[in-house]
């Protein structure tokens, strides 16, 4: 793949200014191949400073949060089709930025899209609401926009991940500093280019490429940023947590996974055991919705875990670039070493490794951040493999005997991020379903996602709302508004 008509200009985009970065140089490597494809310059904490300046002079002379609805909908709208129209060139810049397979930053640019074209339409029908009055006046609650608000993104899926914070920001009138990873910064730039040509006007967008312990935390803390969206790791959203909590900042978080996929011998096997391989090794479990913790009911457990192990085998591993892969790279060598320990670890300590285990043989995938889709068994849920996040294409296998035992070890968690049912009893499906605790299930199916439905986490899987209508109004603040009708004074000032 070429990148001869991809957009790697050494450049960030600073309050709608695209300039070279003052910080340290970051080197973008395929993890295909480890070849380095691109150099840039990352940002500094002069220049969130700079753009915070400059959203909060965007949003005073702009106009931008005072605009009626449809007219900051128009552009979103044309947001939405820039990034349809340019989807191929999308999904090229990040396979290479984190060697997903094509068809799915395809899906991933196309969502981001479709995100964009729901949250125009959400806000152009979005009301205030008439409150019930308990005396002679008219009370309404009304929302307006923050102001400025940042965004810090995740590497596992980009294009998304920005939509889904960038689209409701800017619909509530807002302006945004986003801070992508720096494992894969461009599609954002990429973002923030067609945002430009679309009509955004200057200032509201920044994209803001660094390491998050400089860049993450300078806009975490300056004084003029009324809230944070985060999707990454738990220990570094508590850490924001605790930066919120000082300045009395909303936060928005969306955080680690250990999710349980249910499989009860009623299932259609087939069905569960394609729809688990599917939940747990696409993206190369680079996922923090992973099915990473399979239970299945001891009556079918061994023609289960055969049928998994089989399956697992047969994946497809190689390069993004393929069509025919199903399980690319992970996003970096460190990364698949660290996915490497944990595994090894958990052998150490008494696992049985069912299948994979190791990176691929094959001479063509060596100087890549490959490794293969294992399955564990042997463990219990409280072993450290069964309660720590993996992140890479690793899943863990259990018994449960009834929906008692289910339940117990499936909320036997820190987490509560998602979980997938598997069942033909849709009583039990539902009960199941209640009782587990999770901001997402599942019932015969896995990953599948609308942006119009609301998405959240629980326990340390993150707090407050994305998506959905609820996810425009997360960045505004509600304001109460009462209207006297009666025309009397009022007694206690003694007229």
């Amino acid at each position: 793949m070429s990148t001869d008509t991809l957009d790697t200009r050494d450049e960030i985009y600073v309050g709608g200014v695209w300039t070279r970065g003052s910080g340290a140089l970051i080197e973008s490597v395929n993890p295909a191949n480890s070849e380095v494809f691109a150099t840039l310059h990352g940002a500094t904490t002069a220049d969130v400073d700079a753009a915070v300046a400059a959203g909060l002079k965007a949003v005073e002379e702009s106009g931008w949060a005072k605009k009626l609805p449809h007219e900051r909908a128009a552009v979103l709208h044309r947001i939405s089709s820039a990034i349809e129209a340019n989807a191929d060139r999308i999904a090229e810049l990040q396979t290479l930025d984190t060697g997903k397979t094509l068809a799915e930053t395809k899906a991933l640019a196309m969502s981001a899209a479709a995100t964009f074209r729901f949250t125009a339409s959400a806000l152009e029908t979005m009301e205030d609401a008439l409150t019930s009055p308990r005396g002679n006046y008219l009370s309404m609650s009304t929302y307006e926009a923050i102001g400025v608000v940042g965004a810090i993104t995740p590497w596992n899926s980009p294009i998304a991940s920005d939509a889904q914070k960038v689209a409701p920001a800017l619909a509530a009138g807002n302006a945004v500093l986003v801070k992508p990873p720096v494992w894969a910064p461009w599609v954002s730039l990429l973002l923030a280019r067609i945002c430009e040509e679309a009509g955004l006007p200057a200032g509201l967008l920044s994209v803001l490429p660094g390491p998050g312990r400089v860049v993450g935390d300078a806009i975490a803390r300056h004084p003029d940023i009324g809230k944070i969206s985060f999707t990454g790791g738990t220990s570094t959203g508590r850490q924001l947590g605790h930066i919120a909590a000082e300045k009395i900042m909303p936060i928005t978080l969306e955080l680690g996974g250990k999710s349980p996929t249910i499989i009860f011998a009623d299932a259609d096997l087939d069905q569960a055991v394609a729809g688990v391989l599917y939940g747990i090794f696409s993206s190369s479990g680079q996922s923090c919705i992973a099915g990473s913790r399979v239970f299945i009911q001891r009556s079918v457990y061994d023609a289960v875990v055969e049928r998994l192990v089989k399956g697992a085998e047969a994946l497809r591993i190689g390069p993004g670039t393929d069509p025919s892969t199903q399980v690319g790279p992970l996003v970096a060598h460190a990364h698949r070493d660290a996915v490497a320990r944990m595994v090894e670890d958990a052998r150490l300590a008494g696992a049985q490794i069912l299948c994979g285990g190791a990176a691929p043989e094959e001479l063509r995938l060596q100087a890549g951040a490959f490794y293969e889709p294992t399955i564990i068994g042997g463990v219990s849920n409280s072993d450290v493999i069964c309660q720590e996040e993996i992140f890479g294409p690793v899943a863990v296998i259990l018994p449960f005997d009834d929906e008692a035992d289910l339940i117990l070890q499936a909320n036997d968690s820190v987490f509560g991020l998602a979980c997938g049912i598997w069942t033909a009893d849709y009583r039990l499906a539902w009960r199941t379903a209640r009782a587990v605790s999770a901001g997402t299930v599942w019932v015969n199916t896995y990953k599948q996602f609308s942006i119009s439905t609301p998405f959240s986490g629980l326990k340390e899987s993150g707090l407050g709302t994305e998506k959905g209508r609820d996810g425009i109004r997360s960045y505004m603040h509600q304001k109460s508004i009462y209207i006297d009708l009666s025309g009397a004074s009022i007694p206690w000032a003694g007229n």
